[in-house]
């Protein structure tokens, strides 16, 4: 144990093979691989948790296309004063793609 830790107090307990193969399991869920900052965080705090921000990615990467399509439309009205069907249309299809993944990331939050 290092001098400055801190951690004075020794904590010893034993497994069965099936309750190590679980803990095994959720500290790769966890994305750790330190087992006993694994233990000491699950004792003390009673839960780990760890957030997939895939969701969020690809939202950010939906609103940056939206933006860039905006912005696309934008100057082409600017130059020619004719705003196109096709281009509301457009709009209104990344707007409600933004929408359903906004709403998805959101139940996924609640579900926590």
């Amino acid at each position: 144990m290092r001098k400055n830790e801190g951690r004075t107090v020794g904590l010893f307990f034993k497994v069965s093979p099936e309750e190590m193969g679980l803990i095994e399991k959720k500290m790769e869920q966890a994305g750790t691989g330190n087992k006993r900052a694994y233990l000491r965080k699950m004792a003390v705090d009673g839960y780990i948790v760890r957030l997939d921000m895939e969701s969020v990615k690809e939202l950010c990467k939906l609103l940056r296309s939206i933006s860039v399509n905006v912005n696309q439309i934008a100057r082409r009205c600017n130059e020619t004063r004719n705003l196109y069907a096709e281009d509301v249309d457009d709009l209104k299809k990344g707007y409600a793609e933004a929408q359903a993944g906004l709403l998805e990331l959101l139940r996924k939050f609640a579900s926590l």
